[in-house]
C-alpha cells in the first residue's frame, strides 16, 4: 500500500470516527432529540472537527507509521492529537459565539474529545490485534511453540519480534524468569511460570518446541547453567548473544541463533588492555606468519583495528592468504596490507620479506599442527615447527623487530607426540634467543581451540549431519578448550606485557571431556545421544595423551596484572648445545633414506628435550598415563 493509499483509507475511517463521536454526544446531551437550531449547526461543528483532528493527527504524523509496529507512542501521540484539536476548537468557537451568539453550542459536547480518542485508539488497536491473529504468519508449517528465558527488557522484545516476522515460526507462549517477584504474572499477554527449576516440567505441560535466552546481560557461567538445564529437554535451545542491540531496541529473528558449543564454556568476554596493546602495535609493521589459518587469520582481524602502519599476511597456501586479504580488504583502513606468499622452511625468501618489509613486531602462527598427522611425517613437523621457527626467529634478530610473539601449545607439555615434542623445542628455541638478542621474544600456550580447522568440532558436526556415529577416541579423553576469538586477544594481551623469555599460559578454565562435548554438540542439533545419533569409541591416535597439562614440573605460575593471563616461570636453556642439537637434527633429516630419519626422529627430539628439562618428570608423566607407552 502506497502512502496516499494509506492517508486516504485512515483519514477516511478517522473521519468516520470523529464524526460520529461529535454526533454520538449531541443525542447524549439533548436524550436524543436534538432542537432545531442545534439540528443547523451540527454540520458545521462536525466539519470544524472532522478538519481539525485530521490535521493535527497528519502533524503528530500518525499516518506516516506502521500500525504493526504501534505501542504506547503511538496513543500518546493520538492522545495530543485530538487533545489539541479540541482545544482549538474550543478557542475558535468561543471566538465566533462572542460576535454571533446563536452559533454557540453547549459545553457538554467538548467531551466528544474522549469519544474520538477511544475511537482512534480503538480503530488502531483492532487492526493490531486482527493483523496479528490472522495477517501475519502466511501459510507454511505450523507455528511452534517457544518459551522466552529473561521476563525482562530482551524478552520483551524478542517476543514482540517473533509476533511479528514472517520469517518465523516461533510462537511465544510463556516467561521463565528468576526474579520471584515477577512469578505468577503476565508480561505481552505471556505468563511468568517460574525460576530455571521449573523449565524441564514447562517444557512437557506446553509442548515446547523452542527455548530462547534473552539474558544477553546475564555472565556466561550463569548462561551455561541455564543451557545445561535446557538440554535435559526436548526441546531446540536458541539465545539472543547482545546486549548492545538489546539497549537499542534493535532486535530481530535474525540475531537469534542457535545455542553452541562456546556457549557453554561458561566464560565471560576478555577485557583487553587498549592502550598497552596499542602502545606496542600501532603505527607499526607488523608480520603474521600463518596468516591463513584459523588463529593467524583472526589475529589479523583483531591486529588490524589498531591501526598498524603494515599488516604483512605470509602463508604458503595461497587460497587461504588470498581469502583473509580480501575480507581484510572489505573495510576501508589506513593500514596497507600485504599478502606475502612464502614458506617459513625458506631462509631466503623470508631474508627477502624481512629485507623489504622491515616488521617490528612478529605474530608467529605457522605450524603443523595435527597430532597424528605427524607422527606419520615426523621429518615434516621439524622443518616446519623448529627449523621453520628458527628462521623467522632468526631474522627478527638480524633485522631489529621489537617483539615476537610465538603461538605454542599445550601438547608442547611434557610431550609425547612428534607435534609436541617439536612446538616444546620451539619454546626453547625462543627462550635462548631472548637471551642473545634485543628482541623481546616470548610465547603463549593455550589447549584446543573451538572451530579451528581440523578441530573435533567440525568433525563431530559433519558427523552428525551425516546421521552419524560420532567417533571418539577414549570415553576417558579431556581437553582444554577456549574459542578463536578469546584465544587470539589473549595471544596479542600478552604481546604488550612481554619483558623477553617468558611463556605465557593462558586461563583455559576447566578441562571438559570429549565425549560429553560430542554429546552437547548431538543435544544442541535437537538430537538424542545413543538414540537418534550413535557415539563409537575408535581408540587413541597415534602420539595422543587422555589429558594435557599447561606446566612442566620445573614451571611456576605467577600472576599478570590480565586476570587471564599467567607467566611460567624460565627454565635454563644451555644456548650453544640447543644449537648444536638442533643442526644434528637437521643433518639428520637430510639422510637420503627417509625412513630410517623418521625411526630417529622421535628418539633425537626426546634426547634432545633431555637436556633441557627433568626426564624424571618426563618418565613420570608417562607413568600415569600408561596407555601411551
Amino acid at each position: 500500500m502506497t502512502f496516499r493509499q494509506r492517508l486516504l483509507y485512515l483519514g477516511t475511517l478517522d473521519a468516520c470516527v470523529v464524526s460520529l463521536s461529535v454526533l454520538i454526544v449531541y443525542c447524549l446531551r439533548f436524550d436524543n432529540d436534538i432542537p432545531l437550531q442545534q439540528q443547523q449547526l451540527l454540520p458545521y461543528v462536525i466539519a470544524t472537527h472532522v478538519v481539525l483532528n485530521l490535521f493535527f493527527l497528519y502533524r503528530m504524523k500518525l499516518y506516516h507509521r506502521l500500525l504493526q509496529y504501534a505501542s504506547v507512542g503511538e496513543v500518546v501521540a493520538i492522545v495530543k492529537a485530538t487533545m489539541s484539536a479540541e482545544a482549538s476548537y474550543f478557542v475558535l468557537n468561543t471566538a465566533v459565539s462572542h460576535s454571533f451568539p446563536w452559533l454557540g453550542i453547549p459545553r457538554s459536547i467538548y467531551i466528544s474529545w474522549a469519544l474520538t480518542t477511544l475511537g482512534i485508539g480503538g480503530s488502531r488497536l483492532v487492526w493490531r490485534m486482527f493483523r496479528d491473529s490472522y495477517l501475519v504468519r502466511p501459510a507454511g508449517p505450523a507455528p511452534r511453540n517457544t518459551l522466552i528465558i529473561g521476563a525482562g527488557q530482551a524478552g520483551v522484545l524478542v517476543t514482540k519480534e517473533l509476533r511479528n516476522a514472517n520469517t518465523s515460526n516461533m510462537q511465544p507462549v510463556a516467561f521463565i524468569d528468576d526474579d520471584r517477584k515477577r512469578h505468577r504474572m503476565e508480561l505481552m499477554g505471556l505468563p511468568v511460570l517460574g525460576g530455571r527449576e521449573v523449565i524441564a516440567d514447562v517444557v512437557n505441560r506446553y509442548d515446547i518446541q523452542d527455548i530462547v535466552i534473552a539474558l544477553p546481560s546475564v555472565p556466561r557461567a550463569e548462561i551455561a547453567k541455564i543451557i545445561d538445564i535446557c538440554k535435559s529437554t526436548k526441546a531446540m535451545v536458541k539465545i539472543l548473544p547482545s546486549i548492545a542491540d538489546v539497549i537499542s531496541g534493535n532486535v530481530s529473528v535474525e540475531m537469534i541463533r542457535d545455542v553452541q558449543v562456546e556457549d557453554l564454556l561458561g566464560r565471560d568476554p576478555v577485557t583487553l588492555d587498549l592502550g598497552g596493546i596499542a602502545g606496542y602495535v600501532s603505527g607499526e609493521v607488523v608480520l603474521v606468519t600463518g596468516a591463513g589459518g584459523s588463529i593467524g587469520s583472526e589475529l589479523c582481524r583483531q591486529i588490524l583495528p589498531f591501526k598498524p602502519q603494515k599488516l604483512l599476511l605470509l602463508g604458503h597456501g595461497e587460497n587461504s592468504i588470498y581469502e583473509i586479504d580480501m575480507e581484510l580488504r572489505k573495510n576501508p583502513s589506513q593500514t596497507t596490507v600485504v599478502p606475502v606468499i612464502a614458506d617459513i622452511q625458506d631462509l631466503r625468501r623470508l631474508q627477502e620479506v624481512f629485507e623489504c618489509h622491515r616488521p617490528t613486531v612478529i605474530f608467529h602462527a605457522a605450524a603443523h599442527k595435527h597430532v597424528p598427522m605427524m607422527e606419520a611425517n615426523p621429518s615434516e613437523a621439524v622443518k616446519n615447527n623448529i627449523l621453520g621457527t628458527k628462521h623467522v626467529a632468526e631474522c627478527a634478530d638480524a633485522y631489529g623487530a621489537s617483539h615476537f610473539v610465538m603461538v605454542s601449545t599445550d601438547k608442547a607439555v611434557n610431550p609425547t607426540s612428534i607435534m609436541g615434542l617439536t612446538k616444546r623445542v620451539a619454546e626453547l628455541l625462543i627462550q635462548g634467543m631472548n637471551h642473545t638478542s634485543c628482541t623481546k621474544y616470548v610465547a603463549v600456550r593455550f589447549g584446543n581451540v573451538l572451530g579451528s580447522r581440523g578441530s573435533v568440532i567440525p568433525m563431530f558436526k559433519k558427523q552428525i549431519q551425516q546421521g552419524g556415529p560420532v567417533t571418539v577416541t577414549h570415553p576417558d579423553m579431556i581437553r582444554y578448550f577456549m574459542t578463536i576469538p578469546e584465544a587470539v586477544q589473549l595471544v596479542i594481551q600478552a604481546g604488550a606485557l612481554a619483558n623477553g623469555g617468558e611463556i605465557f599460559i593462558l586461563d583455559m578454565g576447566k578441562p571438559i571431556k570429549i565425549v560429553n562435548l560430542a554429546r552437547d554438540l548431538i543435544s544442541l542439533s535437537g538430537l538424542k545421544p545413543d538414540l537418534d545419533i550413535q557415539i563409537e569409541y575408535t581408540g587413541i591416535r597415534p602420539g595422543e595423551k587422555l589429558f594435557e597439562e599447561l606446566l612442566t614440573a620445573q614451571e611456576g605460575i605467577t600472576a599478570t596484572k590480565h586476570d587471564r593471563i599467567f607467566i611460567s616461570k624460565p627454565i635454563h636453556v644451555e644456548w650453544d648445545e640447543l644449537l648444536f642439537h638442533i643442526a644434528m637434527l637437521e643433518r639428520q633429516l637430510q639422510q637420503v633414506d627417509p625412513i630410517a630419519s623418521s625411526e630417529n626422529v622421535k628418539e633425537s627430539l626426546i634426547q634432545l628435550l633431555s637436556r633441557h628439562q627433568d626426564q624424571m618428570a618426563y618418565e613420570h608423566h608417562l607413568q600415569k598415563d600408561p596407555v601411551l607407552l
